[in-house]
């Protein structure tokens, strides 16, 4: 089987949410195995591509590796010698050249799960599909999810992903990314307590918001602690209200703003890597 393209590498590593490092001949001045523009894909295990072999490609994909392992999200720029005097790690190049090779890391993108497409739903979906993250959109409900509903979001940067669970929509918590961050926001109270429930007991999701009324989040609690045997501390991972302290208005679109702005803000705290 052919070794895929710098391109197809990149979308897989996406794809199975693995970071990596880019990295292309940036300059070349005289002789170089490779011409400027070639490009080289590095992950944890492989790489797919060349930037011309020896001791270039050796020392980028060995650097590409600390930058992976280090979660280092900063770009960097290698200089080449090309000649026999210079001493390198991985044999002699003696092109007579000298090349410059650019590190551009590939982070693992961030992830999101809102849990109920309805009014306020949507609207931060068209938010959020801005943003270059993987969006996951359940609902128990077929008609939130047309097509003609979410035409809206043709345009997204977000790869959207689109679960409908008619029945059980807690387990889509199971499959979702690790670290992926979860709205609970349906239109039926019983069905916000049982993806709470299910929440705190996935030690493998990022962060969890609800969407409701102190009073709502009164009777959750109670049955959280009762009902479902969370300690205050587990109880603690949920927030509510969701979005930035201090914006009030119940406007569908006023509330998708004020969360996804303070989702960002979490992204940021959080780091890509």
């Amino acid at each position: 089987m052919p070794d895929m393209t710098w391109i197809a590498a990149v979308a897989r590593l996406r794809t199975r949410r693995e970071s990596g490092v880019l990295v292309t001949v940036a300059t070349v001045r005289g002789h170089a195995p490779r011409d400027a523009g070639a490009k080289l894909v590095v992950g944890q295990d492989r790489s797919w591509g060349s930037i011309g072999g020896g001791n270039v490609e050796a020392v980028a994909i060995d650097r590409a590796r600390e930058m992976i392992e280090a979660g280092k999200p900063e770009p960097e720029l290698m200089d080449f010698a090309l000649n026999d005097k210079v001493t390198n790690q991985h044999g002699v190049q003696c092109c007579g050249g000298t090349v410059s090779v650019l590190l551009e890391p590939l982070p693992v993108v961030h992830a999101v799960a809102i849990f109920g497409v309805g009014h306020v739903g949507l609207e931060l979906a068209r938010i959020l599909a801005r943003q270059d993250i993987d969006l996951h959109l359940v609902d128990s409900r077929a008609e939130t999810l047309t097509d003609k509903r979410l035409g809206v979001l043709a345009d997204a940067v977000a790869q959207v992903h689109v679960h409908h669970t008619p029945l059980l929509p807690e387990q889509v918590l199971e499959e979702l990314p690790r670290g992926t961050h979860v709205l609970i926001m349906t239109h039926d109270h019983a069905e916000d307590a049982a993806l709470c429930d299910a929440a705190l007991r996935n030690s493998r999701i990022g962060s969890i918001g609800l969407i409701g009324s102190a009073a709502k989040w009164a009777r959750f609690r109670s049955r959280l602690a009762t009902e479902g045997g969370h300690d205050e501390a587990t109880i603690g991972r949920i927030k509510t209200p969701i979005g930035l302290s201090g914006i009030t208005g119940k406007e569908p679109a006023v509330i998708a703003l004020s969360t996804a702005a303070d989702l960002l803000r979490t992204f940021e705290e959080e780091g890509s890597w």
